[in-house]
């Protein structure tokens, strides 16, 4: 299994949310609403749907987040004007200061992670990551889909 990639990248994934998650909750928030503050920040206006989809939860997963981020007045609501049944999704101004704390911690993690590589070796691997990830965003071919 040690060189299985499939395994090994899941394995990598974990530790950085197992990290990411404890320090989420020194600054008063969860690993998954920190996610969901850094898709706001990078797509502002995005609705609640697009959102579960990119955070692979269900919507009321999203809306009950959604929920509490909104009292603690880290992000609003407003109507989207060309669906009136559904929201836009925009930060409040509350949430940039623990958005650039969370920054300089994600900064700092990703420092650690990355001790002992050269800059080649780092460019070298998220070139790498990238082309898997390039290769996985096909769509799976219905022979896959029947037998899996």
């Amino acid at each position: 299994m040690r060189n299985n990639i499939a395994f090994l990248s899941t394995d990598v994934g974990r530790l950085f949310r197992k990290r990411f998650d404890a320090v989420a909750r020194e600054f008063g928030v969860t690993g998954p609403q920190w996610r969901v503050l850094v898709h706001l920040d990078r797509t502002p206006g995005i609705n609640q749907g697009t959102l579960a989809d990119r955070l692979e939860v269900e919507a009321i997963t999203v809306g009950r987040m959604i929920d509490r981020l909104e009292k603690a007045d880290m992000v609003e609501r407003r109507p989207d004007p060309a669906d009136r049944r559904a929201w836009r999704l925009y930060l409040r101004d509350g949430a940039q200061p623990l958005l650039g704390q969370l920054r300089t911690f994600a900064d700092e993690v990703m420092r650690e992670a990355m001790a002992g590589f050269s800059d080649e070796e780092h460019d070298q691997l998220i070139d790498m990551l990238e082309r898997v990830r390039a290769n996985l965003c096909d769509e799976i071919p219905e022979t896959q889909v029947a037998h899996g």
